[in-house]
């Protein structure tokens, strides 16, 4: 191999920033597992990683890394950043606001933005999927899961685009200081918010997922102000920023697959399928990492006890040892889905059953109404989130827009979080 691996590594934000990425994440998972600095491992193959997403002898806590100094050791009590036991009970109650039968509710109001948006396009185009359709789809919907008045919706939503800017996994990379002190003060002002959201005195309900955080468990067993105010703070981040990325990732794809957008068009029932093969084919969630808690061995290589393992979760889900033809685009697999866009094991994302409908409802809509769309391929830019990939803006010039039409109950409905690695 003629690819300086070191050199793609320290690369990574700016080549998930490109058009084409997977050819060097590809070199990447090849000669994965392998030490990528001292104390810095990168697994890229699918086996490697699922197996270390449900491993306990992995943490999640990236504080327990030795490549950290004491003194700049993160600090989090992050539900994705937690171990059991604290990770076990706040799951527990939290995931009671993330079942399928919670998620219900949703669906209509989902269905009913979709349209709405797609209504309000300029008739003479071009439009911008992200600004005009995937953002404010995602923001509306996690805002109105928390209770978020409408005019705010836009004030959160640009602190968590700015905390987003600012996550990197790693304690190398190419965050700016900027970006990262920027990314620390949105992450505050978004915990004042909330903790002002929660004071205000209401007689209406402040969204299904907030009055189940406020009431989950028994006297003896709830969730502290402190903890709600964290939980709602990483949901409004990640379920608006991966929500994008996803409608925003998937309509690039059927748009560069016109043979997959005509079969959407003709069958929506087909939506699902389409949302699992964009967070296989196109992953929002590029990266995670995991700490070794004791010295164990992966692929051959042996891992030491405290060794930082980098995960690339969007080449695993293109590993040819687990996926047929893994980088064509293709909803109609009849193998097992069994992509790591929403993690594994005990991390499994919570937020996945409300983004799979999400990403349904649009896919349909999008490919049942926009007559004729074509990528704007010169002004397609992607955005400058170092661990995640969606483009910032993805112009469409179309034809026309047919009127809706019902979308069947089942194109949206069945996206339970529980249900991890399976097509709907």
């Amino acid at each position: 191999m003629t690819t300086d691996l070191a050199e793609v590594f320290a690369r990574l934000p700016e080549i998930l920033r490109e058009r084409r990425p997977y050819p060097l994440l590809a070199d990447l998972r090849d000669s994965s597992p392998y030490p990528a600095s001292d104390g810095v491992v990168v697994v890229a193959k699918h086996e490697h990683c699922s197996a270390i997403l449900r491993d306990p002898r992995i943490s999640s806590d990236r504080s327990r890394a030795r490549i950290f100094r004491q003194d700049i050791r993160p600090a989090s009590r992050k539900l994705v950043d937690l171990d059991p036991p604290d990770h076990t009970r706040l799951r527990s109650l939290v995931s009671k606001a993330f079942t399928g039968r919670a998620l219900v509710p949703a669906v209509p109001r989902i269905s009913a933005t979709v349209h709405d948006l797609l209504n309000a396009v300029p008739a003479d185009g071009p439009f911008d999927v992200i600004r005009d359709f995937a953002s404010p789809l995602a923001l509306s919907t996690v805002c109105a899961q928390l209770g978020i008045p409408a005019e705010d919706h836009e004030l959160v939503g640009g602190w968590s685009k700015t905390l987003s800017r600012g996550l990197y996994p790693l304690p190398m990379g190419s965050v700016d200081q900027e970006a990262t002190e920027n990314a620390a003060r949105a992450g505050g002002r978004l915990l004042v918010y909330f903790k002002k959201l929660l004071a205000e005195p209401r007689s209406a309900p402040r969204g299904p997922v907030l009055d189940t955080l406020l009431y989950a468990g028994d006297e003896e067993n709830r969730l502290s102000e402190s903890e709600v105010l964290g939980i709602c703070v990483l949901l409004v981040n990640a379920g608006y920023e991966t929500t994008v990325d996803l409608v925003g990732n998937g309509v690039r794809a059927l748009l560069e697959h016109p043979d997959q957008l005509r079969r959407l068009a003709e069958d929506p029932e087909l939506a699902p399928a389409v949302v699992d093969e964009v967070l296989r084919y196109d992953s929002p969630a590029q990266i995670t990492t995991r700490v070794a808690v004791s010295d164990l061995t992966v692929g051959g290589l042996r891992i030491a006890a405290g060794d930082l393992l980098v995960l690339l979760l969007g080449a695993a889900n293109r590993d040819p040892a687990v996926f047929t033809r893994p980088d064509e685009f293709d909803p109609g697999r009849t193998e097992p889905v069994r992509h790591l866009a929403f993690a594994s094991g005990p991390h499994f994302c919570l937020g996945g059953g409300l983004a799979r409908a999400e990403g349904a409802a649009a896919f349909a809509a999008f490919a049942g109404r926009v007559i004729e769309p074509k990528l704007l391929a010169d002004r397609l830019v992607y955005k400058a989130t170092p661990s995640l990939r969606g483009p910032e803006v993805l112009e469409v010039a179309f034809d026309g827009m047919r009127a809706a039409a019902p979308v069947p109950s089942r194109v949206t409905a069945g996206h339970g979080a529980g249900r991890e690695g399976s097509r709907p």
